[in-house]
């Protein structure tokens, strides 16, 4: 545990980091997983977009690298074929 009052404080701060971070990376994969379970066409297409949406947004908060977005985001449109 830290003792200076200036690492306490990036602890505390480094704890509400991770759950925010949390957030985004549970949202992109509930949405994978949505899509993966999905059967009919129209509704798998709103899907996709939902999880395009929800990658982007981690993306753009840099919770995961611009790479690995990309390549979700080809990982989801080969699930709608």
């Amino acid at each position: 545990m830290p003792i200076i009052k200036s690492a306490k404080k990036k602890l505390r701060k480094d704890i509400k980091r991770t759950q925010h971070n949390k957030s985004y990376i549970n949202a992109y994969k509930k949405a994978i997983d949505r899509v993966k379970k999905s059967k009919t066409g129209s509704k798998k297409a709103d899907l996709i977009k939902k999880a395009q949406a929800a990658i982007d947004k981690a993306v753009k908060r840099k919770v995961i690298h611009k790479n690995k977005g990309s390549r979700l985001k080809s990982l989801v449109t080969r699930m709608s074929k």
